[in-house]
């Protein structure tokens, strides 16, 4: 055992006190790193999570908000979910599995038929970014 001198036992003392304050430092860091992340938690990809505590309307997830750039929607709002809806001419589904479609700006036309009713047809421009709502009137054909 050897015994020190002021000066080197006060800079023995300094250097534990530096790796002890560091040791300290890091470990609080640990400590609070995955309540700090918590906060900024997005569940499930969608909407806005708090990091608080209690009721949060947001806790499963808000709605998706899908954005195409280049393209604009168009909504079918119609009461006859299996109408068949056509998109120049050929066949893009029911009015029921196709409540909203995304098509690129231009102008396209659209057609809704059912067994039974007068087809609709109207000719349609889209634009980018915005919606467009198209309310087909499917009267009933009368039988002759």
């Amino acid at each position: 055992m050897t015994l020190e001198t002021g000066a080197g036992m006060a800079r023995s003392l300094m250097g534990n006190l530096i790796v002890r304050t560091v040791l300290l430092v890091g470990a609080a860091l640990i400590v609070t790193l995955p309540a700090s992340a918590a906060g900024r938690f997005i569940g499930g990809g969608f909407g806005y999570a708090s990091g608080g505590f209690g009721y949060d309307p947001y806790y499963y997830g808000g709605y998706p908000m899908v954005v195409h750039p280049n393209a604009g929607q168009v909504k079918l709002d119609t009461k006859i979910k299996d109408a068949e809806v056509y998109v120049n001419g050929a066949f893009a589904g029911t009015a029921g599995e196709l409540k909203s479609m995304w098509l690129q700006q231009g102008t396209y036309n659209l057609e809704v038929r059912s067994p039974g009713r007068a087809p609709y047809a109207v000719r349609i421009y889209v634009v980018n970014g915005k919606t467009m709502h198209v309310r087909p009137e499917l009267r009933v054909e009368p039988k002759s």
